[in-house]
């Protein structure tokens, strides 16, 4: 170690101690002063309506190619979509379920909706709304096409 001349030490570096103990301070004030984005639940619900799109696409497929008809059942109470595939009976939670919109019922936000997706396009078109706190998105289905749409708004 260098001296000076009248024998105090002249150590000018942090030691390794030092160094984790300030890192750790800092996390900690970081961590903690961090406020919370909502892009985790935005994250979830693009998921949510990307995973409904894709079962609404494989059933209307299934319908076309089976002949058979599907019916989705869609529970407000228990925030549930329920289906019965090629391959048996499902039920899905969604989260952030808000309301169902049909030709024939119009609105739904309450209760249960069921719709049918049938061969060669004679179901009615409807859309699935689910909302979070900054987004809100909506799946279209086209019961002519059999197309699947995500749309995506800002919520007010």
């Amino acid at each position: 170690m260098p001296t000076l001349e009248t024998g105090i030490c002249n150590n000018k570096a942090f030691t390794l101690l030092e160094l984790v103990v300030i890192i750790f301070i800092l996390s900690l004030v970081i961590a903690v002063s961090f406020p919370f984005f909502p892009l985790q639940e935005d994250g979830k619900l693009k998921s949510e309506a990307g995973h409904i799109a894709s079962i609404l696409r494989y059933l209307s497929d299934s319908a076309i190619s089976t002949k058979d008809t599907y019916a989705v059942n869609i529970n407000f109470k228990e925030k549930t979509l329920s289906y019965k595939g090629p391959e048996g009976e499902r039920v899905e939670k969604i989260d952030n379920l808000t309301q169902v919109t049909t030709q024939s019922k119009g609105s739904v936000s309450d209760g249960e909706v069921t719709v049918l997706l049938r061969p060669a396009g004679t179901g009615e078109n409807f859309s699935i709304r689910l909302t979070g706190s900054e987004l809100s998105m909506e799946i279209v289905f086209n019961a002519l096409s059999g197309r699947v749409k995500v749309l995506s708004n800002e919520s007010i």
